[in-house]
């Protein structure tokens, strides 16, 4: 296989050095991230937006497009954007999360983010990755087949829609966390959810911020679910509607019917859904509503419900025609939660095979969970007991470095971070049983270091030091196959016998099953520096991350790209 030819593009007077793409378009954006006074349950708040929308502008491609966008940045806060879960290969340095594949993109400083879309098609996101900044700052990614190329379920949809969830605070997110880090204690809680950025008639003083889909009997309309909530799994459904699920993180699955779908931050999911209206009552209102699948302790979460609706024609007053509202699951309802998870599988056809690693060249056993830190001397602190919330990966809470690894990993600069980012944990205990008295967190900015197309599979095991907790564990550069999950302790010798290597889901982001575990596998055939962590953001700020280096492989077409010229500096 030859090596990509190079070409030269000029783009808002800077040049690109961009892979030649064999085929598909080249899709042109600017994103100009500005402040924007927005109303919503009555309070006006000037958040950051980009070309001064909420939430912000679609990106729209195909599959084997290259997508070029140029962010501007005119707020006082730093900025990076992520393209979650494009696999950017050899393209990490447009991965965009702050510190680990770029320094953020300063204010009156710009930086144009240049991609390829291999073998990815459905519905992902972007969304800006530097401390809260990605509360008001997201949208979404349409990703359409080629050309030609049809989607491979039954009916072709009349419409596509997405429907973003979100979260909406009173207050300014960045002041909640740096409030939150500063005292040790748990942050505040959002005071709504949004669909498409409008929280919906069940609010106080949020009637007229509702979003509503207006449908035609009879017709097929798909919808692009993308939960870019801060801190929040959600369960959605429609009332009187079955809703068919057929692609995950932008990978088709075997379809299935729902009445309910369970979306982690992080997530996305397509649906189908048929306009059917109820025969003794053709117009009347149906609510479609989101509520948390929380597994946190009572208060840590946002427990209220988000509404939009789902109307037929003629159109009405929502409160002159009779309103249909869906039920959902208990907000705890994790039988639910796993019994749904099980439900995904990949198509695993020769179109569209499921490429599952059969045999594993290293093995890791990950326990996250939340944990606490001492007070430090002199300082009143507001976590348990008078201590600190931290969070982990194998014990060891990762702090960020004021380098970006991806220029320490290329610059072989030392210093930067170290290679021992441990395997398993150092000590191991009963992770779902009797908390220990100590859990030896320490803090670092350690990696795992993997040669180019390793196979990897790694054990994602919750904790209850604190509680049983879900965790949505996002992995940047890859997607994974989550080929086994189980409650209680992973068992080593009994479980693996239970793995799916036939067809598992195909995901980039996964949920930790609160009390239980989850196995991953993936090639390690994307040269670069990833990131791995909790997309619950409140976890992240506390430390549940780490990262991956992947060394280049032999051949030129293996190697990570040299940096741009246009790179931010730290």
């Amino acid at each position: 296989m030859e090596a990509p030819c190079l070409a030269l593009l000029l783009f808002f007077g800077t040049l690109l050095v961009l892979p030649q793409s064999s085929h598909g378009a080249t899709r042109y954006y600017t994103f100009n991230v500005t402040l924007q006074k927005v109303t919503r349950l009555c309070t006006t708040r000037a958040i950051p937006t980009v070309n001064g929308k909420f939430p912000g502008p679609k990106i729209v491609t195909r599959e084997g497009d290259r997508v070029v966008v140029k962010v501007v940045n005119s707020v006082k806060d730093n900025i990076t954007i992520h393209w979650h879960g494009v696999r950017q290969l050899r393209t990490g340095w447009s991965d965009g999360p702050a510190y680990v594949t770029q320094c953020p993109i300063r204010t009156g400083q710009s930086y144009v983010y240049n991609f390829t879309i291999t073998g990815q098609r459905g519905t992902l996101f972007w969304h800006a990755h530097v401390s809260w900044m990605r509360a008001t700052l997201y949208g979404p990614i349409i990703i359409l087949p080629k050309r030609g190329v049809p989607y491979p379920f039954p009916v072709k949809p009349y419409k596509e829609v997405p429907i973003i969830f979100g979260e909406w605070f009173n207050a300014d997110p960045e002041a909640i966390i740096a409030q939150a880090l500063k005292t040790g204690a748990g942050p505040n809680i959002s005071d709504a959810f949004t669909i498409n950025g409008l929280p919906g008639p069940l609010y106080n003083c949020s009637s007229k911020d509702t979003f509503k889909l207006k449908v035609l009997p009879g017709k097929w309309y798909l919808l692009r679910l993308i939960n870019a909530a801060l801190n929040d799994e959600l369960f959605f459904s429609i009332a009187n509607h079955t809703l068919t699920v057929v692609d995950v993180d932008a990978a088709y699955v075997k379809p299935f019917h729902t009445d309910v779908v369970l979306i982690t931050p992080g997530q996305t999911t397509n649906v189908l859904l048929r306009a059917e209206p109820d025969a003794g009552c053709p117009a009347a209102t149906h609510l479609m509503l989101a509520r948390p699948y929380g597994t946190g302790q009572p208060g840590t979460f946002d427990n209220t419900t988000v509404a939009a609706v789902l109307e037929y024609a003629p159109p009405g007053h929502i409160k002159s025609l009779p309103l249909f509202r869906p039920s959902l699951p208990a907000l705890n309802d994790t039988a639910f939660a796993a019994n749904y998870s099980a439900r995904l599988r990949s198509l695993a056809t020769p179109d569209y095979p499921a490429n599952v690693p059969r045999g594993v060249d290293r093995s890791f056993f990950f326990a996250v969970g939340l944990g606490t830190n001492p007070c430090p001397a002199n300082q009143t602190c507001q976590g348990p007991n008078g201590s600190m919330f931290t969070a982990s990966m194998n014990n060891v809470s990762f702090d960020m470095p004021t380098t970006a690894l991806l220029q320490a990993h290329y610059n072989n600069i030392a210093g930067v971070y170290t290679t021992d980012f441990p395997v398993a944990p150092l000590e191991p205990f009963n992770y779902t049983g009797t908390p220990p008295n100590n859990t030896n967190v320490s803090n670092g900015t350690k990696v795992v270091v993997l040669q180019y197309n390793t196979s990897v599979e790694v054990v994602l095991q919750d904790t209850s030091i604190l509680g049983a907790e879900s965790h949505p564990l996002h992995l940047h550069g890859f997607d994974f196959f989550v080929v086994g999950q189980g409650f209680g302790n992973y068992d080593s010798s009994k479980d693996p016998a239970k793995f799916n290597l036939v067809d598992p889901v195909q995901r980039n982001t996964v949920g930790v099953p609160a009390g239980g575990w989850v196995a991953i596998r993936f090639f390690a055939d994307n040269p670069g520096v990833w990131f791995m962590h909790c997309h619950l953001e409140v976890h992240t700020s506390w430390g549940l991350k780490m990262a991956w280096v992947v060394n280049d492989g032999p051949l030129p077409e293996q190697k990570l790209m040299p940096p741009p010229a246009d790179l931010p500096m730290c």
